[in-house]
């Protein structure tokens, strides 16, 4: 009998690599008859540098946050997908995902988009999805952007 995921973690962040690797998360959860958990970070890192501490910068990020899952949720639902959770996470995304989140859904796979840091960025803060890679303990599948 072959393998499925039963329980799959999309990471999105509204980006055009995110809305791609949440179609393709949308496919293998119905292929796979599997739950589908979409989970948004709000990176509480960007609100640190703000030098006095701006209460409706986190307020905007969460509302941000909820519109995006919301929007998700229902696509994921149009889409045929039976068994849908959103998940709003504070702190550092390629930290969260692959720490607490999977672990917390029992996921046996975590979906995310290729993120668009060049060579430089990629060496001093390593991309969000190369860290889950590394530190997730389930199987990780990073979705390629579109070729043009």
């Amino acid at each position: 009998m072959p393998f499925e995921y039963k329980k799959i973690v999309i990471a999105v962040d509204g980006s055009e690599a995110s809305e791609h690797a949440f179609e393709k998360a949308i496919d293998i959860a119905l292929r796979n008859k599997a739950k589908l958990f979409i989970s948004h970070v709000v990176d509480t890192r960007a609100f640190a540098t703000v030098e006095a501490y701006d209460r409706s910068l986190a307020e905007r990020a969460e509302n941000y946050a909820t519109e995006l899952l919301t929007r998700y949720q229902q696509k994921a639902k149009e889409e045929g997908l039976q068994e849908v959770q959103v998940d709003i996470e504070y702190g550092s995304p390629k930290v969260k995902i692959a720490k607490e989140v999977a672990p917390k859904f029992e996921a046996d796979l975590i979906i995310c988009g290729a993120t668009g840091l060049n060579a430089v960025e990629r060496f001093f803060i390593g991309s969000v999805s190369e860290h889950i890679t590394r530190y997730a303990s389930c199987d990780v599948l990073v979705i390629r952007p579109e070729r043009e």
